[in-house]
């Protein structure tokens, strides 16, 4: 892991996780869930595999466990977003990946517009998009 994704990773544990626990969400970085009434809505973070970026992934799942297409049972403690083909991915400015990896949370592209901490603002703009997250959630409901 890259000493740039560590900061980010301690940026969104500081700023993002306090927040996704006051939505009563469980879990350790990158993989989080609450579970209420049957319905486990999962959230996962991805990170870009050449560095510099991250995508959110969410997912929801109704039922006490998970059974997959080849039979195999996960507690619900275990479930993550990347355990189930339905998902939607959340971007930092959009509602879909426009540009490819660009349309991500990127912390690798340092600009003269970028001025402070470029982990802080992306953990700062991942919490402002917990409307679109809660309404993907609330769709199973």
């Amino acid at each position: 892991m890259s000493a740039e994704r560590d900061q980010m990773i301690s940026s969104l544990n500081k700023i993002f996780v306090p927040e996704l626990r006051k939505l009563n969400f469980k879990g350790s970085f990158p993989h989080f869930r609450r579970t209420e009434n049957d319905i486990t809505n999962l959230i996962t973070f991805q990170f870009d595999r050449d560095g510099g970026g991250f995508v959110i992934e969410l997912a929801n799942h109704k039922g006490k466990e998970y059974v997959s297409s080849w039979n195999e049972t996960t507690e619900l403690k275990k479930l993550t977003a990347h355990h189930l083909n339905q998902r939607k991915r959340i971007y930092p400015s959009s509602e879909n990946e426009d540009n490819g990896k660009e349309s991500w949370f990127r912390y690798d592209k340092k600009s003269f517009l970028n001025f402070g901490n470029i982990y802080e603002k992306n953990a700062k703009k991942v919490i402002e998009r917990i409307p679109l997250m809660e309404k993907y959630w609330n769709e199973i409901k």
